[in-house]
């Protein structure tokens, strides 16, 4: 009998500390989107996986250090692929990063041209690694996305200033034309800042059964609107897309996501 209890203890508090640490993950996720909740969706997103993240690695290091198992060999080990892993995809990793931040904050799109350093041209591609312009002697030219961290971007393209480009990511089980229908109702209480001639527009641009990623076109009035406008609309999807995540109800959403590509 001691012999017992002495083997299934430590699988108990194993058992134990698993679920208390799936509790806390929870917990944090709704803690960063809490004080997050008016920052870029994405970036609040990205924030909340990382905190998640973070609150397993805890736990099943404390998990696994009640199996009696060398807590120490195992960090070592995972620190050392990690820091192999990073020095050998250091330039892939930075283009594929500046991408993320690109994708959220750049004041351009396809179709856009705009001037970085001392090449111009129009944007006909942005991939995880490079956007690609045409140059206006018809030349092809490829930029690493981690340029646009460094270097400063003009983009040439008139009345660009107006388009604030919203990224969005939901759920594949999403009623995307209930979602687009709700949200146009709270955009239509913000019509005194938008151009009337270019009324929202949400675009699809990939579509799965697990997520649904879109983009909402939004044109301002006035250039000095743009921060409210994009505040405002940042609060509303982000409402709207936590609700979508967590089943809520069908009455128009009251949440924010996201950031603007001018």
């Amino acid at each position: 009998m001691v012999d017992l209890v002495a083997f299934f203890l430590p699988l108990i508090y194993f058992g134990v500390i698993v679920a208390l640490t799936a509790l806390f993950s929870y917990i944090a996720s709704l803690a960063i989107w809490g004080l997050m909740r008016r920052s870029n969706p994405q970036v609040t997103a990205a924030a909340q996986r990382l905190g998640v993240v973070t609150v397993w690695l805890v736990g099943i290091v404390i998990a696994v250090q009640e199996l009696g198992v060398s807590v120490e060999v195992l960090l070592l080990v995972i620190a050392l692929l990690g820091i192999a892993g990073i020095v050998a995809l250091r330039q892939p990793l930075e283009n594929f990063g500046a991408k993320y931040f690109a994708d959220v904050y750049s004041p351009f799109k396809i179709g856009d041209t705009i001037r970085v350093g001392d090449q111009t041209g129009k944007v006909i591609e942005l991939n995880a690694m490079s956007t690609v312009i045409l140059s206006e002697d018809a030349h092809l030219i490829a930029l690493p996305n981690s340029m646009f961290l460094r270097l400063s971007v003009v983009n040439l393209t008139p009345l660009a200033w107006k388009e604030l480009i919203v990224p969005i990511s939901l759920p594949g089980s999403v009623d995307l034309p209930l979602f687009e229908s709700d949200m146009m109702k709270v955009l239509s209480k913000m019509r005194l800042r938008l151009d009337r001639r270019y009324p929202p527009v949400f675009t699809t641009k990939a579509r799965s059964t697990q997520t649904a990623d879109l983009v909402l076109t939004v044109m301002v009035r006035r250039p000095e609107d743009r921060d409210a406008v994009l505040a405002e609309v940042n609060v509303r999807l982000t409402e709207a897309i936590e609700k979508a995540r967590s089943g809520g109800s069908r009455s128009p959403p009251t949440t924010e996501p996201v950031s603007s590509r001018s």
